[in-house]
């Protein structure tokens, strides 16, 4: 199915515009095995001519021209960078924009994807997450960069991820997720499988410093499953040579392209 998942924010700003939004995962595009078939990344080693028409059909559902995408090359850091234009964004986690006629893209194959819009009707960004990007901060990171513009978030789309039980963990790693985040997103976070080993819902803790950050519940939306367990998804901890699905928002209503 193309796309998983899509909707519109309104603004609630009267001087602002709505943002539109399309979470995509494994099915509509013409990549060849073991990337198909929507693969958004070239990174991974599919064919760029492939990517290249994967990319655009994002670009349409979202009514845009295809050369007006922004990704990431996510690092698993906490920087953010302030997108003007389309292009690919090296050595950063986040992507923040103004840009009414640009797509910002964050892309993953178990880390998560996420979306947000600001109060403002003018502001949307989008960051990649795994579990280093949640000790590092890359969540308070996003929503500082939207801060920046004068913006709080109205609304956030978390995509698919692995979860918890998916995602067994060395007593290193938990421990260090126990340290370095808040007690409520450690929580939310670590979880104990049923062979006793600690597992790492990434998702549920990205969801969970958002509220601690002021979003209410009802604004943050989940689309898409386990990554692992959902075959229609990429999952590089379950296939290891795999594509990438991902989010991508604009500013704009999807039923017209703005000029």
């Amino acid at each position: 199915m193309f796309p998983i998942a899509a909707g519109l924010v309104p603004s609630r700003n009267p001087g602002g515009r709505p943002s539109s939004w399309a979470a995509t995962g494994r099915s509509g595009g013409v990549s060849r095995p073991p990337y198909d078939s929507l693969n958004l990344g070239a990174h991974v080693g599919d064919d760029e001519q492939a990517v290249g028409v994967n990319l655009s059909r994002l670009a349409r559902l979202l009514a845009v021209p295809a050369d007006r995408l922004a990704l990431m090359d996510s690092v698993h850091g906490a920087e953010v960078a302030t997108a003007f234009g389309p292009g690919v964004f090296s050595g950063v986690d986040g992507l923040v924009t103004q840009e009414p006629d640009l797509v910002i893209v964050a892309r993953g194959a178990d880390c998560v994807p996420m979306a947000l819009v600001g109060d403002d009707g003018r502001t949307v960004a989008v960051a990649h997450c795994g579990w280093q990007g949640l000790t590092l901060g890359i969540v308070d990171a996003i929503v500082d960069a939207i801060a920046r513009y004068g913006s709080g978030i109205d609304a956030a789309v978390l995509g698919p991820a692995v979860c918890g039980t998916c995602y067994p963990v060395p007593p290193d790693r938990a421990a260090e997720v126990a340290a370095r985040c808040s007690t409520s997103v450690a929580a939310a976070a670590l979880v104990t499988r049923q062979d006793g080993q600690m597992g790492i819902d990434v998702r549920q803790g990205v969801e969970a410093r958002l509220r601690e950050r002021g979003l209410a519940p009802e604004a943050i939306r989940l689309v898409g499953g386990c990554t692992v367990e959902d075959r229609n998804l990429f999952s590089f901890r379950r296939d290891g040579r795999t594509g990438r699905q991902g989010i991508g928002i604009r500013l704009g209503d999807l039923a017209r392209m703005d000029t």
